[in-house]
Parts: C-alpha cells; structure tokens; sequence
C-alpha cells in the first residue's frame, strides 16, 4: 500500500508525524515524504526539517494521501502544479486525508466541495469559503475523504483509518506499540471545553495566521 505523506516549508510537525507513527505500521505500506522539491522541509517551528524523499512530479498516484496544516498552508492556496498533483493522486486513491488546516488545501482544489469536514477549530469557518460545511467533530469521514481537527487529531484519524482498511486488531495492535493513551493534565483541548479567556486570546493571537494572504 502506497502512502504520501506531503510535507511542505510551514508544516505543523505532529501534523505529519502522528499519522505515519500509525500508518508506517500498516502491513505492506510503502510509505513515501513528497515534497514539491525532493530535500528538507522545515516546520514551522524552523526548528525540525523532514526529507522529501520524493518530489510530486515523481508520484503519480498514491493509495492514500496525507496532507497536514500549519502555517505554510497559507501559501498553498492557489491553485497551480501542487493543486494538479493532489487531484491526481485523489483519481486513483483509496483515502484522501487531511490534518488540521490541511483540508483548507483540500478545500481549494474543489475535492471537499458539498461535503462536511473539520479543521482546525480556529480555522474552520474558511471551509465555508470553498462551498465545505465545517463541523468541530475530530475525525470526519465522507466517503473516501477524511478530516481531523487540529494537530494531535492526526492519530486519531490515523488510527480509525487503519481500522477501515486492516481491521479493528490491527489498529487496536498499533495504538498499543505507540501506547497512545491520553490522559491529559488538563481538560482544556477544545474550545468548547477551555476557559473562555484562552480560547479568547488565543484566537486574536493566531488571528494574523488565519488571514489569506494577498
């Protein structure tokens, strides 16, 4: 089973590193980075650089796409070669996947066009732009196309992903290896649970972020 990962300069590092800790373990996965250039790509954090082992010219088709958000994305948005390439890959992939403000990307190629999805819970209203009907579930699945909300929701999908395609035990078997049990010190992981304060400074903080840019 082929997997792209795309990674991108802007990315969100867990974005990308959570689905493939899951998907790596998948039997059989042929996993591949795919850059718009082969070579590194910096987070955003311009402190971690991944390899492109690959750049989209050199991937033709994929069984399953893995596009994550972050800042980067921003500059995405318009349509051209990398907008061509996901639409590709998506005419012979089993599942087109997104991370955070991943679908946002998804978005503007017209593949989420009618359909309901997530995003990150700061940026969902864009969806709206691109005719999508946002929804602050963490993982959506509408026919062949999933969403996870932001950054962490990335194993999540991942995991119930994995389920779809080699049953329950085996996703039950790589959430073991990885122990992925959350149990966080606080329960403040979603707007609707945070004090109203931080999600409040939190969003004019990040506000700049959300703008598209000129």
């Amino acid at each position: 089973m082929k997997i792209a990962l795309f990674v991108y300069e802007g990315f969100t590092a867990l974005d990308i590193v959570g689905p493939y800790e899951v998907l790596a373990s998948l039997p059989n996965a042929d996993v591949v980075f795919v850059g718009e250039q082969r070579g590194p790509v910096t987070a955003h954090t311009q402190r971690l650089t991944l390899n492109a082992d690959a750049a989209i010219d050199e991937v033709p088709e994929a069984d399953v796409l893995v596009v994550p958000g972050g800042p980067g994305q921003r500059d995405l948005m318009a349509d051209g070669p990398l907008h061509d390439w996901i639409r590709q890959i998506d005419t012979g992939s089993k599942w087109t996947t997104s991370v955070c403000t991943g679908s946002l990307i998804l978005a503007a190629t017209g593949l989420l066009k009618g359909r309901t999805a997530t995003s990150h819970w700061l940026a969902l209203e864009e969806l709206r732009r691109y005719d999508v009907t946002p929804t602050l579930e963490r993982v959506v699945f509408q026919d062949k196309y999933v969403t996870a909300a932001g950054v962490s929701s990335g194993i999540d999908m991942a995991l119930a992903l994995t389920a779809k395609i080699a049953g329950d035990a085996t996703a039950q078997t790589i959430q073991l290896m990885i122990e992925y049990d959350p149990q966080p010190p606080f329960d403040a992981g979603s707007p609707t649970k945070a004090p109203a304060e931080i999600v409040e400074n939190l969003r004019d903080r990040s506000r700049f972020l959300l703008e598209p840019k000129a």
